[in-house]
């Protein structure tokens, strides 16, 4: 009898920091019910950052595209040098028809995703998406592994685990010139989806100044789009705080965040990445529902006001109050941060 091959697995990846960390639930599935399996990751190169620390991976193959642009020709060129690869799946997670292009071309046999942007004939195993069913990201994620199609049996979840090298890090901090002798707070003030899912930047600071005046460092860090902010806290507490956002990699930045005794964030990539490394973790929510892209941890605490107009997934608040975070007070998250630590 022959013995079967294992499974080569294309996975095309999202675009964004924290999808891309609750894609990790996938391959940890897949890895469970196929440990002889082969996973790559079509996705682009910044990816990287993560992929390196996903041992489930084999490989990321770049697919730097430019941002809203169909790219045909460059798409056709690396489906053509993918065929030599010889996959026997492919998982989709983006619902766009130009994610399609490239596996299709390929000519991977087995095809998986949700038909999102009319994608037939692309697609050859179209799953249905049942928001009620699924209402969390991960859940969707995981669910195109599932060889059972439109399985009402749900697959169990594995919260996304990075894993961080010891001497890497000690290098992240020297490089940096910071230290581990106190504890550490973190706080991610950014989020690039909009000024409607930001905590105020006062609220951070006397959450910030809090833990100074208990002699813990306080980091702050996100990308340049954030060092506004960042400055404007650190500048509340007496310039204090370490400014890092700017001025860190990726890679560097997830090192970093493994330090940390106690991460604050808003709900952004960088929060996906504490609950990742499994950092103790108060999550703040404004207008994003914890419901469908919450922290995948055990020791993280969500922080929201739970007011009527939540959640409005808007990026500006509508009603020009943004009292969801306003309202949001440093005593609350200060409470839960206890809580949590115990």
């Amino acid at each position: 009898m022959a013995i079967a091959k294992p499974n080569k697995y294309l996975i095309v990846g999202p675009s964004w920091v924290g999808d891309m960390v609750m894609a990790q639930s996938l391959f940890l599935s897949i890895k469970e019910r196929e440990p002889d399996s082969h996973i790559d990751v079509l996705a682009p190169r910044w990816t990287g950052a993560l992929i390196d620390r996903m041992p489930e991976v084999n490989e990321l193959i770049d697919a730097d595209f430019q941002h809203g642009k169909l790219s045909l020709g460059a798409r056709i060129q690396l489906g053509r040098e993918l065929k030599t690869k010889n996959y026997s799946n492919c998982i989709l997670l983006p619902n766009s028809l130009k994610s399609a292009l490239v596996p299709a071309i390929a000519g991977i046999p087995t095809r998986t995703g949700f038909l999102g942007e009319q994608r037939w004939g692309l697609l050859n195993d179209i799953r249905h998406l049942n928001k009620t069913l699924l209402p969390m990201t991960v859940e969707r994620f995981v669910e195109l592994g599932n060889p059972e199609k439109d399985s009402e049996s749900r697959t169990q979840i594995h919260a996304p685990e990075l894993k961080v090298s010891p001497s890497v890090v000690s290098g992240v901090l020297s490089k940096n010139k910071l230290n581990t002798d106190t504890d550490i707070l973190v706080l991610c003030p950014g989020a690039e989806f909009g000024a409607s899912k930001k905590w105020p930047s006062t609220h951070y600071a006397n959450v910030a100044d809090h833990y100074l005046n208990q002699g813990w460092q306080v980091w702050l860090m996100g990308s340049e789009n954030d060092l506004l902010a960042c400055n404007e806290i650190d500048s509340l507490c007496g310039q204090n705080c370490t400014v890092l956002a700017g001025t860190t990699t990726l890679p560097d930045a997830i090192d970093l965040i493994s330090c940390a005794s106690l991460v604050i964030s808003n709900d952004s990539g960088l929060m996906h990445i504490a609950a990742a490394l499994q950092r103790p973790l108060i999550a703040v929510y404004g207008s994003t529902d914890p419901g469908h892209t919450p922290p995948l941890s055990s020791n993280h605490s969500i922080a929201q006001t739970k007011l009527d107009c939540q959640p409005c997934h808007q990026r500006e608040c509508p009603l020009s109050h943004h009292d969801c975070m306003n309202k949001l007070t440093p005593d609350l998250v200060l409470s839960q941060a206890r809580v949590l630590l115990q």
